[in-house]
């Protein structure tokens, strides 16, 4: 007679689920803020757009954390892709001048792990926490047979709102403004293909021992795998006292990329290649990678996670504004008529 089978027998065990949803409860609970009506628990988490809002304009964004999640199972560090998720999409609702309200995380293995799950989850909380929006809900799928051994998969969105009257679309941006440049904290998470090609190349294994070795004043792993900057709190502040004409998040496509979508057709972006210091990391992928500048432009932030153009008068006032919150500014270049057939983006 053949032996009775469990959910367990066929890999997924509800237990270890429980255990986590307990783990997160905590977590999830250090993110609450107002309009959260029911979170964690249920089958929909329930929020209240705050009153203050008059016209209320609600933003989305969704996206993952891609194959730096490689790195991640490579060197055994969990703690820091969850800021990654959350900043990919609160960075990008913030563009459109979006406070972020709430968060909602998907993580997909074959065989779950508490431990490691909960460090990725205590990462989501850490960054909702920097973003000011609550964690509220999200799921833990466990699916043998779909994820190899000690892998999963991270998706996340984010839900924000604007008052209609003051959402930035890029229209008022004219010839003459200036782009002021927000520093990253590394390659955040888009280029990491390559990356890991690179690392390969350099070093033959993502585990390398030599990912340990001291990187001007840190290890290599800690600035490959250095979380995403989250640009929320000083951007909405700054945004309270200057009208800002336009903000692009940079992310896949770098620089070249993602500055025109928020250009018309009729206006370029000059940026000047010298006005900022390219940070350590990227120098070394760009040498162990023979990487041309160009490319390195379509990839990689090179430096600068935020781009936020703003009228010339303004600009001294918001590089101060933003420098007292925290953040590297530096004015990287300009808005200007755009020639005959040239590029939206140019960098100098």
């Amino acid at each position: 007679m053949s032996t009775p089978l469990s959910y367990k027998d066929a890999g997924v065990d509800i237990d270890a689920g429980d255990a986590l949803v307990d783990r997160i409860k905590p977590l999830a609970r250090r993110t609450m803020r107002e309009g959260v009506l029911a979170g964690i628990g249920g089958f929909g988490a329930l929020f209240e757009v705050p009153k203050r809002y008059q016209e209320p304009v609600l933003v989305s964004g969704t996206d993952g954390v891609g194959t730096k999640l490689k790195l991640a199972f490579a060197l055994d560090r969990h703690d820091t892709v969850g800021i990654d998720l959350v900043a990919m999409s609160v960075n990008d609702i913030l563009v459109q001048g979006a406070e972020p309200l709430f968060f909602l995380d998907y993580f997909a293995c074959g065989k779950l792990s508490v431990d490691t799950a909960a460090q990725v989850i205590g990462g989501i909380a850490t960054g909702c926490e920097q973003a000011g929006c609550a964690l509220i809900g999200g799921e833990t799928a466990e699916m043998p047979g779909m994820y190899p051994d000690g892998e999963y998969d991270l998706a996340g969105f984010a839900v924000g709102a604007v008052e209609k009257s003051r959402i930035i679309n890029g229209r008022t941006i004219e010839p003459g403004d200036v782009v002021l440049g927000l520093a990253s904290s590394g390659a955040h998470s888009n280029g990491y293909s390559l990356v890991r090609r690179v690392i390969e190349r350099a070093h033959g294994s993502l585990a390398s021992p030599r990912l340990r070795d001291d990187f001007h004043g840190r290890s290599f792993a800690d600035a490959v795998m250095a979380p995403t900057r989250i640009y929320v709190k000083p951007m909405l502040e700054l945004m309270q006292h200057l009208p800002v004409k336009g903000v692009a998040h940079i992310t896949g496509g770098g620089l070249v990329e993602n500055v025109p979508r928020i250009l018309g057709e009729s206006l370029q972006a000059v940026l000047y290649r010298d006005a900022w210091k390219m940070p350590p990391l990227f120098a070394w992928l760009q040498q162990q990678g023979q990487i041309a500048d160009a490319e390195m432009h379509r990839v990689f932030n090179c430096g600068i996670g935020m781009v936020v153009v703003v009228a010339a008068d303004d600009a001294d006032e918001a590089i101060t504004r933003l420098t007292g919150l925290g953040e590297h500014v530096s004015r990287i270049g300009e808005i200007v008529d755009r020639p005959a057939g040239a590029a939206q983006t140019e960098v100098r």
